[in-house]
């Protein structure tokens, strides 16, 4: 009688939970308590390394803040539990190396992380040596997955991002001819900088699409001579592939020279920082830039089930970051690649698995993982209006 009694009244429990919290609510109970595995069912880890500490710790917390809410909404796969084994690299490279071994040792099945190229690349080898697949979040440089067949990434690198704004140029924009204004000696921008020239030079089959083509130094403060030649040529898009500063006051002197030009720039224009160092002269009439994620533009039901979730986290009004998003599709790529594995499958076979990933429909849009680790997926261009970011422009992948 005692049995029964105790099993009507946690049968009154759920139905009283779902009627008082609804359905998003009512699901994750469910999945914790009515279908979660036996007690003694295998746990299976994924790794969180990331620096939880030092000077980029406030940096990752968007990425971490992703990972842990896709985690809260899918906790367990294959009938086992998922443990998020978290590896502080202190923002150091020395402690990197200590953590991603550390963490190693406690063999998860794929590890997420890091922010911080450069701690993605100190983590390279020892993942490759020990065959556990790990996917980066938000590191755009190539050397991360550069003749690493264990280490992915779900954000564009930076000659991608060149190639994503010569498509909005050429397709959206419908214009035939940009120029670029180039800070000497960064690999980075110039690699950002050939893809651009090289994709404008092909779909218009025009060797002369670049009509502008100026260099400046690096903090110079001083772009008047470049700005003139600008003004002077006619061109109605202008990439600046350089760091956020010079971007700014480029984008600062060409306002105060009256110049009816619209610049283009990567991810690191989104950030608020850079709309700050313009004096708030970065708008809808002069600036567009890349985005991994647009919150005003959900492009599938995984997108919305994000949003939704993030919103009733976070209040109805809050706005994820790309951060999140990119590390809520991290973890959800990592969980299908352990699904789709088989059982008790190695770190090589799950590193198969993600090699042969298909138009995953993640929060951030559609991904298929290259050759190389790095995604062709969809990508957002967008400006800044009355201080908020807004969704000019979807690139699908090709």
């Amino acid at each position: 009688m005692k049995i029964y009694k105790k099993t009507a009244l946690f049968f009154a429990m759920i139905l009283l939970l779902a009627a008082l919290s609804g359905c998003t609510t009512f699901d994750n109970f469910k999945t914790a308590f009515i279908d979660k595995p036996e007690e003694d069912a295998a746990t299976i880890l994924i790794g969180v390394y990331e620096p939880m500490t030092g000077a980029d710790s406030e940096s990752s917390k968007a990425e971490i803040k992703g990972i842990e809410l896709a985690h809260e909404l899918y906790p367990t796969v294959n009938g086992k539990f998922v443990q998020l084994e978290y590896a502080d690299n202190s923002s150091d490279i020395y402690a990197a190396e200590t953590a991603i071994k550390e963490l190693i040792l406690k063999e998860p099945a794929v590890i997420l992380g890091s922010y911080g190229s450069v701690y993605s690349m100190v983590a390279g080898s020892y993942v490759k040596d020990a065959k556990i697949p790990a996917i980066a979040i938000t590191n755009t440089n190539p050397l991360v997955t550069s003749n690493n067949d264990y280490y992915f990434r779900v954000c564009y690198v930076d000659s991608n991002q060149g190639d994503i704004l010569a498509r909005y140029v050429l397709e959206d924009r419908k214009e035939k001819t940009a120029g670029i204004l180039l800070p000497e000696d960064d690999d980075a921008a110039l690699a950002m900088a050939t893809a651009f020239a090289d994709r404008m030079k092909a779909e218009t089959d025009n060797e002369d699409a670049i009509t502008v083509y100026e260099e400046y130094k690096p903090g110079a403060g001083d772009f008047r001579k470049q700005l003139e030649i600008v003004k002077d040529s006619g061109v109605g898009t202008v990439l600046l592939p350089g760091d956020v500063t010079d971007s700014a006051n480029i984008i600062r002197q060409a306002t105060e020279m009256d110049i009816d030009v619209v610049f283009l720039g990567d991810q690191d224009w989104s950030d608020e920082e850079f709309l700050n160092l313009t004096n708030n002269r970065a708008g809808e009439d002069n600036v567009a830039f890349v985005n991994f994620y647009a919150a005003d533009e959900p492009v599938n039901e995984e997108a919305e089930t994000f949003l939704k979730l993030y919103q009733e986290k976070y209040g109805k009004d809050s706005v994820p970051e790309e951060g999140v998003a990119l590390g809520y599709d991290a973890y959800m790529i990592a969980l299908d690649a352990i699904d789709r594995a088989d059982d008790d499958a190695t770190g090589k076979e799950i590193k198969d698995v993600l090699k042969t990933q298909q138009e995953f429909r993640g929060a951030s849009g559609t991904i298929t993982f290259n050759i190389n680790g790095d995604p062709i997926k969809t990508a957002y261009i967008n400006t800044w209006k009355d201080g908020e970011r807004v969704s000019l422009y979807t690139v699908d992948p090709v």
